[in-house]
């Protein structure tokens, strides 16, 4: 991150000689920045759609170097969905106005606490985050406050889920479908300092201790970043707006496992069997979602998600092979 005179220059990606580009904030430190201010790079209008329309929106076009580098690094994450996904359009948010501009002096303020209290190393990362159009405009609109938290399934308690990014799919697979067709995503800067696990079923709304800054499902190879509804406007900055389509079907076969032979378990029994497993604010949670499937409020394919978030495919898989009649265990 750097500065020039009262413009905040921020490099996300940065393009160099090769197609490599850095995974987070940390490593932008070249001069050669894809991103400089909002003036410059701009080869095409802002969105035509009325709900972003007005709102500090630029729209970026291809040979920009923030678009194609974005575009490169969001593709090359998504595996076999990549062929799939189409129409992509990236617009970067110009923090226009006075509020968004203390917005970012706050943002920066917080990374030279969190630098501070951490020894050095604010874990300043580059994060995806899925929210439908209309929550996007009013985040872009007032910012991260309750009125555009992204809904989410709470399974890691109260705050905004982020996927790495370097791991775009599961906030793609989370993104919700307008009428349209189309999918939308922010590629945000948060603020991570030091993290710690939170683990399914969780209720947790902030911090547990005064040492820890963020949530992670996991320490080693996050797949989640939790920030807690106390940090929403502080230490999460939206920079780009993607929004493209993708084939709901093959969204669906990501999640599908490979199962054992006839592996069929009825609901009540597997949430019976993982009752052995599971602590009681993970069962009770999974219990409300099983209602709410019978209830239709959820589909079979949500209901599905929500388990596998909570137990995991290894212990599903084990419970469903331990569930089977004798004669199918030989």
């Amino acid at each position: 991150m750097a500065y020039v005179q009262d413009q905040y220059i921020h490099r996300p990606f940065q393009t160099q000689d090769s197609d490599t580009t850095p995974t987070d904030a940390t490593s932008a430190n070249d001069e050669d920045s894809v991103v400089s201010d909002c003036e410059s790079g701009v080869s095409a209008p802002c969105f035509d759609q009325p709900f972003l329309s007005n709102n500090g929106l630029i729209r970026l076009s291809r040979g920009d170097k923030a678009h194609d580098v974005i575009e490169r690094r969001f593709l090359s994450n998504l595996g076999s969905l990549a062929a799939h996904t189409k129409d992509l359009t990236i617009q970067k948010n110009c923090f226009a106005g006075i509020t968004w501009q203390a917005r970012l002096q706050s943002f920066q303020i917080f990374i030279k606490a969190v630098e501070k209290k951490c020894g050095g190393d604010a874990n300043v990362k580059y994060a995806w985050c899925a929210a439908t159009r209309d929550e996007i405009a009013k985040i872009v609109k007032h910012g991260f406050g309750h009125c555009g938290l992204p809904k989410n399934n709470g399974l890691y308690g109260h705050g905004v889920y982020l996927s790495p990014d370097d791991a775009p799919t599961e906030s793609v697979k989370n993104a919700m479908v307008d009428n349209n067709g189309m999918r939308y995503l922010m590629l945000c800067r948060v603020i991570l300092g030091k993290a710690e696990v939170v683990q399914a079923g969780s209720t947790q709304c902030h911090p547990s201790s005064d040492e820890f800054d963020s949530g992670v499902d996991d320490l080693s190879k996050p797949s989640k970043y939790m920030v807690w509804s106390t940090h929403l406007n502080t230490h999460i900055l939206p920079e780009y707006i993607l929004s493209f389509r993708a084939s709901i079907g093959l969204l669906g076969m990501q999640d599908r496992v490979k199962m054992p032979t006839s592996p069929w378990i009825s609901f009540p029994a597997l949430i019976s069997a993982l009752t052995k497993f599971l602590p009681p604010t993970a069962m009770n949670l999974i219990s409300k979602y099983y209602r709410d499937h019978r209830d239709n409020k959820i589909s079979r394919r949500q209901l599905i998600q929500f388990i596998r978030q909570f137990a995991g495919d290894k212990l599903l898989i084990a419970v469903i092979k331990s569930s089977r009649p004798k004669q199918y265990q030989r």
